[in-house]
């Protein structure tokens, strides 16, 4: 999983969507409950690219997710990217592999 330090990073994994989806999360290093989502999508198994931002030291970056997919910013959050726009998000307890999964398999 690569992450995402900069709004030309986000920018370079929108543009990908447009020929493949992507899965991305925020996460917050100093929340539990984040933890447990980021482990969660972590651990989740797929051939989909998979990217990270880091809240604390990506700011910009998560606003700017926030602002381009128009999904109001949690944390933790995954969103699953398609043509640069999130077909699907969850935050907190729901990111789990099944529900990744579920995004997965109906978009």
């Amino acid at each position: 999983m690569q992450e995402l330090h900069s709004i030309d990073d986000w920018n370079r994994i929108v543009e990908q969507s447009s020929t493949e989806p992507v899965l991305v999360i925020k996460h917050s290093t100093t929340c539990p409950i984040s933890a447990a989502g980021y482990k969660e999508f972590q651990s989740f198994e797929t051939d989909i690219p998979k990217y990270c931002v880091i809240v604390q030291t990506s700011k910009d970056v998560s606003q700017k997710i926030a602002e381009d997919t128009g999904v109001k910013h949690e944390s933790p959050q995954a969103m699953f990217i398609k043509n640069g726009e999130a077909v699907w998000n969850a935050s907190h307890y729901d990111i789990q592999q099944a529900s990744l999964e579920t995004a997965v398999n109906a978009n």
